[in-house]
């Protein structure tokens, strides 16, 4: 796989504040290991690299099947593909996770549900806006 496939990795990062703290949180474990700044943009070199490899695995299966949506079997038989099974468990956790959060989150309301009249009285005072605007035009003419 080339850099070229993707526009080049100049472009492809992930923030290194969060995956410092991810570091963190992992060698708090172990007291007086450190990691070098160098090291922490080495591995997120990988990482992107890893991102690109699964992605773009991925995004072959979708489109053999004529998908235009990588859908997560579509990640989970990159994975197998390009011999990383046992992370399949992980994601799938992961992404079982993911749908019980969204079924059970609040629904954003709409700025109409939000504003808490009708539809008849949204429009009655649409109407409103729309007569005064046309007098306001009428006035300076």
């Amino acid at each position: 796989m080339s850099d070229r496939e993707f526009g080049g990795n100049d472009d492809l990062s992930l923030p290194k504040a969060t995956v410092g703290k991810i570091i963190g949180e992992i060698l708090s474990t172990d007291p007086g290991v450190t990691f070098a700044k160098d090291t922490r943009d080495l591995l997120i070199e990988c990482c992107v690299e890893f991102i690109t490899l699964i992605s773009s695995e991925a995004n072959e299966i979708a489109e053999k099947e004529a998908k235009k949506t990588i859908a997560c079997e579509h990640v989970k038989a990159a994975l197998e593909e390009l011999d990383f099974q046992n992370y399949v468990p992980a994601i799938l956790e992961v992404a079982a996770d993911y749908k019980k959060q969204q079924a059970t989150r609040e629904k954003k309301q709409t700025k109409i549900e939000q504003s808490g009249m009708t539809e008849e009285e949204l429009i009655r005072q649409q109407l409103e806006l729309f007569r005064s605007a046309t007098d306001k035009f009428k006035d300076t003419q």
